[in-house]
C-alpha cells in the first residue's frame, strides 16, 4: 500500500516495520520475521522514506544502521503507539459510563492540599477520566460552572438559587482583619472606624469574571488597593505589610499565631460567610457520569468539606 502523504507513513504498522529492522539490523532479517518478502519490504522502507522526505537507514554498513532522523522517529513513533494503546483503553472504559474529562473549578478560598488530596484519591482509582483544575475567584467561580467550562465548582455563594444548577452547603469561613506587626494599623489600640482604614492600603483579590468588573468586598470608595491573583498572594502581601484586609481564618492562623500577622478589631463586624458546591443538573440521574458522581460522593462527607476549608497548611 502507497504511503502518499507523511501521515499516511506514520501508520502503526509502518512504524512496526521499522522497529522491527532496527532491532534485527537488517531487512531480510526483518521481512523473516514478519513473515514478508525482502523486496516487498525494502519497497515500504522505500515509500515511508519519499513521503517522510529523509533517509531513515544508513545502507552503507553491513547492518541497517538508523540515521539520526530514523532514529527520532522511531522514539516518536513508540510514544504514538503507547498513545493510541491508551486511547484504545480510555475510550473502551469511557464506554463504561466515565466522562473523558472533568473541569473542577475551585475558588480561591479552597485548601489546595485537600483539593489535590481528592485528586490522588481519584487517580488511585484507576479512573479513565482526565481531571482539570480552574482556580477562580468570587463570581468567576459560579460563571465558570454557568458557562459550561466547568462540570463541578467549589466555594460558590450557598444562597444562589437557579434551576439549571444544584448546589450542597460546603461549610462556613469566618474572616478577621489582619495586618503585619510593622504596619501601621498594627499598633492602633482603639476599634477601627472605616476612616482609620481608608487612609491604609487594602489587599484585594481580584474576581476572576470574564463578564463586567466582577465584585468586591470590603473595599471603600477613594481607598488605595493592591489587585492579586489568589488567596495565597493576598496572604503574602498582608504579610509583608503592603496592605491590609479580611483574610481567612484557616488561612491567616499559623501566622497570627506566630505573631507574623495581628488580628485588628474592626467597628464593621468580622465576616463570616457560608459556602456551597455546585453542578449543572443532569436531565435525569442516569446522566450523571461516574467521574462526577464520584466526586459528589466524597463531598458527602462532612470531613472532606471541612478540610476543603480549613487545611491550607497541610503539607
Amino acid at each position: 500500500m502507497a504511503s502518499s502523504s507523511p501521515r499516511a507513513a506514520l501508520s502503526p504498522e509502518n512504524l512496526g516495520l521499522l522497529e522491527a529492522v532496527a532491532r534485527l539490523g537488517s531487512m531480510a532479517a526483518a521481512a523473516r520475521e514478519l513473515g514478508m518478502v525482502p523486496s516487498a519490504l525494502t519497497y515500504r522502507i522505500r515509500q515511508i522514506e519519499d513521503a517522510l522526505d529523509v533517509l531513515l537507514f544508513d545502507r552503507s554498513a553491513r547492518r541497517a544502521q538508523l540515521t539520526p532522523a530514523g532514529a527520532e522517529l522511531l522514539r516518536s513513533g513508540q510514544y504514538l503507539l503507547n498513545e493510541l494503546d491508551a486511547v484504545a483503553q480510555r475510550v473502551k472504559r469511557v464506554a463504561t459510563g466515565w466522562e473523558p474529562q472533568i473541569t473542577i473549578a475551585a475558588d480561591a478560598i479552597i485548601a489546595r492540599a485537600t483539593l489535590f488530596e481528592l485528586c490522588e484519591a481519584f487517580y488511585a482509582e484507576g479512573t479513565p477520566t482526565r481531571l482539570k483544575l480552574r482556580a477562580e475567584t468570587l463570581s468567576g467561580t459560579l460563571e465558570a460552572l454557568q458557562s459550561g467550562q466547568a462540570d463541578l465548582a467549589l466555594g460558590v455563594p450557598s444562597e444562589m438559587a437557579q434551576p439549571e444548577i444544584q448546589t450542597a452547603p460546603l461549610g462556613s469561613v469566618t474572616f478577621v482583619y489582619a495586618v503585619a506587626p510593622h504596619h501601621p494599623l498594627a499598633s492602633a489600640t482603639q476599634s477601627l472606624c472605616d476612616e482609620d482604614l481608608r487612609v491604609h492600603r487594602a489587599v484585594a483579590v481580584a474576581d476572576s469574571t470574564q463578564r463586567g468588573n466582577g465584585v468586591t468586598h470590603n473595599l471603600l470608595p477613594g481607598q488605595d488597593v493592591l489587585t492579586v491573583p489568589t488567596m495565597q498572594h493576598k496572604l503574602e502581601a498582608q504579610l509583608r505589610g503592603l496592605g491590609a484586609g479580611f483574610l481567612p481564618l484557616p488561612l491567616a492562623q499559623p501566622f497570627i499565631n506566630a505573631g507574623r500577622l495581628i488580628v485588628k478589631t474592626v467597628q464593621r463586624p468580622n465576616r463570616s460567610i457560608r459556602l456551597a458546591y455546585a453542578w449543572r443538573q443532569p436531565r435525569s440521574a442516569g446522566d450523571t457520569g461516574r467521574a462526577l458522581r464520584w466526586w459528589l460522593e466524597r463531598l458527602q462527607h462532612p470531613t472532606t468539606r471541612a478540610a476543603l476549608l480549613n487545611n491550607h497548611h497541610q503539607i
